[in-house]
């Protein structure tokens, strides 16, 4: 089964755990049955990262889209060591024809993610979008395309 996410980056500490905790119970009761896992990620901070670890954790394989090629100079300098680890241990990473990061590479990425997978896990706490390629746009489109969607926002989740 191939599943792609979508959320949100910024994700304050105290809810990191059970957000982890209800993307692992959402992947496993989809993901029943037997089937190989393959998560699709662009492996942004926060949703996309834990998604990635929780699929390696399920015994998983990872497929990175990175937006653009700059994608890792525009993460943070203290966020760059989490995103090398997952990057190292993705099977298949592809790279947007994208120079700079921004709008219109997340939208690309996020095109291609949900062009490749069965289902989305949304990290979402169902706001309205802010524009395109943001949680809640992807959300759109997926749903717009047949993609089914699975919205995960347990109690005591919150943006920073």
């Amino acid at each position: 089964m191939r599943v792609g996410v979508t959320g949100h980056s910024k994700l304050v500490p105290e809810c990191v755990d059970a957000v982890r905790a209800a993307i692992r119970a959402a992947l496993e009761a989809e993901a029943a049955g037997g089937s190989s896992l393959v998560g699709v990620t662009c492996l942004a901070p926060g949703a996309d990262q834990l998604f990635a670890r929780v699929v390696l954790d399920l015994g998983g394989r990872v497929e990175v889209v990175l937006p653009a090629a700059d994608y890792r100079d525009r993460l943070k300098p203290e966020k760059r060591a989490a995103y090398d680890e997952l990057l190292a241990r993705a099977h298949v990473v592809s790279v947007l024809p994208n120079e700079l990061s921004g709008r219109h590479a997340y939208v690309m990425a996020n095109e291609r993610m949900l062009a490749s997978v069965e289902l989305l896990i949304a990290v979402w706490d169902g706001q309205p979008p802010d524009g395109r390629g943001g949680t809640a746009d992807v959300v759109e489109t997926a749903r717009a395309s047949g993609v089914p969607v699975v919205v995960v926002w347990p109690e005591g989740a919150r943006r920073a």
